[in-house]
């Protein structure tokens, strides 16, 4: 009996040591999932962020003005309108053209180097939001995605004329709004926006030196808002002028009317052609 009960322990204690010496599961745990990367895949679009509204003065020689910018208006010309201040585009810009009642125009760089940088990043067009009414500020265009520089103050209420052409204001003249009525409108619509494009500050101030201009843009106040991005994909400008014009182009005048600003052009006496940007290539 008692060699039956050994016998029995030592087979108990030998499947215990067995169990103990089994290999532990080296079945490796599943690893974490690595994080989704980011699509890499984008278009050439680039997203400016919608911000508050923003107020710019600007010291000419006639005396100061101020404006207050509306991204809700036109957030891509807004936003064009800031990059261009805070890089200090403005800076020496000659007020080339003004039409009395209609429009005073600028937005051309003296440095020719400067203006044919952002004359190859023309703005897609937006809708109407705004109204061209007295003293607001829109962009000069020579066609469809054309707006680049060039900016013009309404004098007058052109809301009948240059809405319907689609020149959506970004802002309006809060302040000083009698110095730029002051503005020297002597040599009218002169100036050869050609000219200005290749040549810059030193054909205006050889050949009209009594140009008013201006001495420095800045942003001196901004009220800042939730930012949501805009798309503003770089367009191709069309050949064709119908609004405010850059210089090169060619704008047929209304009749006793008042169109659009036109960068550029050379207007008939007695009428006004819309302000247009020019977009022909400079020989």
């Amino acid at each position: 009996m008692r060699h039956t009960f050994l016998v029995l322990a030592l087979f108990v204690m030998a499947i215990s040591m067995t169990s103990c010496r089994q290999k532990p599961d080296d079945t490796p745990a599943p690893s974490p999932k690595a994080p989704a990367s980011p699509d890499s895949e984008g278009g050439t679009s680039t997203s400016v962020p919608v911000e508050g509204s923003f107020q710019v003065k600007f010291e000419t020689t006639k005396g100061d003005f101020v404006v207050e910018v509306y991204p809700e208006w036109a957030p891509i010309g807004a936003a064009r309108f800031k990059e261009l201040v805070e890089s200090d585009f403005f800076d020496e810009n000659r007020f080339f053209r003004l039409v009395p009642d209609f429009i005073v125009q600028w937005g051309i760089a003296g440095d020719p180097a400067v203006q044919a940088k952002w004359r190859s990043q023309p703005l897609q067009d937006e809708p109407m939001v705004g109204t061209n009414e007295r003293g607001t500020i829109t962009f000069a265009k020579g066609g469809p995605n054309s707006r680049t520089t060039q900016l013009f103050i309404n004098y007058g209420d052109n809301s009948g004329s240059l809405d319907p052409q689609g020149f959506p204001p970004f802002g309006k003249v809060i302040e000083g709004m009698d110095v730029v009525d002051s503005l020297n409108s002597e040599y009218g619509e002169q100036p050869d926006q050609s000219q200005i494009q290749s040549r810059g500050n030193e054909y205006l101030k050889k050949s009209f030196p009594n140009l008013d201009y201006i001495k420095s843009a800045e942003i001196i106040q901004e009220t800042k808002a939730p930012a949501e991005p805009v798309e503003t994909p770089v367009a191709e400008p069309e050949m064709t002028t119908s609004g405010p014009a850059e210089a090169g182009t060619s704008t047929p005048a209304p009749v006793a009317t008042s169109t659009a600003p036109a960068e550029g052009t050379s207007t008939p006496a007695g009428t006004s052609s819309v302000p247009v940007e020019t977009i022909e290539e400079i020989q």
